[in-house]
């Protein structure tokens, strides 16, 4: 890539960053104004929550960088507890897409199931895996597994059975044993698409855990819960705003894996 290519490129990125984060600062503006026209305790000023954020995440000591107990004993959980069961989720995901995605016969057979499970919406099932995992992480790790695998399972199969025949063609008449094919050939074609089920599962993962929390009674979820029961709206809607924050900068992280995970792919660069 030549020196101007890579000047216009990052030009580029930095229009567009400055302009969304005008957008948003402009979004946080226009809250704060109606808020103070609207005067109601049920909408409160952009200032009176991010007062009260500052207040929760940033009252502990110098040593502990000025991180309040909220951070360690509330957020911290929630986010190991969500993106625990995402990792495993993911893992499962793209070895149970692979395998079915590979052979020739198993999504004839698994695919209605697959598309069964996938369609009943998780929040149904928590009385469910109330009772066989009673209350508490490990009901909501399963919720959230059960929630995020479907996604993977099909954008993965959905990428390796979209492997080009003439990768495998050339794979095959350069002699590459087959047991290379897999590490080689298929896993790197089918990525764009497994990247594209992991965005879409680590939403999920997000949401479920909130849900999974409130019916938990713990973390994120039971703060969300507990302040809307109690009329403190003002921390409830930094809570909430403090999810999008998150889920933000999570699919942010993704998306830098992902372009560095597939440089290599030219059409990678007109992304974002």
């Amino acid at each position: 890539m030549s020196a101007p290519t890579v000047a216009a490129k990052r030009g580029r990125i930095l229009g567009s960053a400055a302009v969304t984060w005008l957008v948003f600062a402009l979004a946080l503006s226009a809250w704060e104004l109606i808020a103070l026209g609207a005067d109601t305790v049920y909408f409160p000023r952009m200032t009176a929550i991010l007062g009260t954020g500052a207040d929760i995440l940033l009252s502990g000591p110098a040593w502990r960088l000025m991180l309040g107990d909220a951070v360690f004993d509330i957020v911290l959980p929630s986010l190991a507890t969500a993106l625990g069961a995402w990792a495993f989720s993911a893992a499962l995901g793209v070895a149970l897409g692979t395998a079915l995605g590979r052979s020739r016969w198993a999504m004839d057979y698994c695919g209605t199931l697959i598309s069964f499970l996938r369609s009943v919406p998780p929040v149904t099932l928590m009385p469910a895996f109330m009772v066989m995992f009673g209350i508490g992480k490990q009901m909501e790790i399963a919720a959230i597994v059960f929630s995020t695998l479907w996604p993977i399972v099909l954008n993965t199969v959905d990428g390796v059975r979209s492997v080009d025949q003439v990768k495998i063609d050339t794979a095959r008449s350069l002699g590459t044993p087959r047991r290379y094919w897999l590490g080689m050939i298929v896993l790197p074609a089918a990525m764009p698409k497994i990247f594209a089920g992991l965005r879409l599962s680590l939403s999920i993962a997000i949401l479920l855990m909130v849900v999974a929390e409130i019916v938990g009674g713990s973390g994120i979820g039971l703060r969300i819960s507990t302040t809307q029961s109690t009329v403190q709206y003002t921390e409830m809607w930094f809570w909430v705003l403090l999810l999008g924050a998150l889920g933000y900068a999570l699919n942010s992280a993704l998306l830098a894996v992902e372009r560095l995970v597939l440089g290599w792919q030219p059409a990678r660069e007109d992304d974002a």
